[in-house]
């Protein structure tokens, strides 16, 4: 006989059995987010500030390159 499937459904009919769900969070304390006297005004921010354009540039030399970038400059 296989017992392999009997085992299996065993194992996963004990774990449905032992099952204990979570208990609920309290919601009672996040109340007072929603009362608009007791949270903050949220104030807009521009997600684009202080945004600077590069644009690409021309092709350079790499001699000069690589003395500008050097240590002794």
């Amino acid at each position: 006989m296989k017992f392999h499937p009997f085992v299996g459904a065993s194992a996963l009919a004990l774990g449905a059995c032992a099952y204990e769900p979570a208990p609920l969070p309290n919601v009672t304390a996040q109340h007072a987010v929603t009362n608009t006297a007791v949270s903050s005004p949220i104030k807009y921010q521009d997600p684009l500030a202080g945004y600077t354009y590069r644009g690409p540039t021309g092709p350079r030399d790499w001699r000069s390159v690589n003395q500008e970038q050097s240590e002794g400059n």
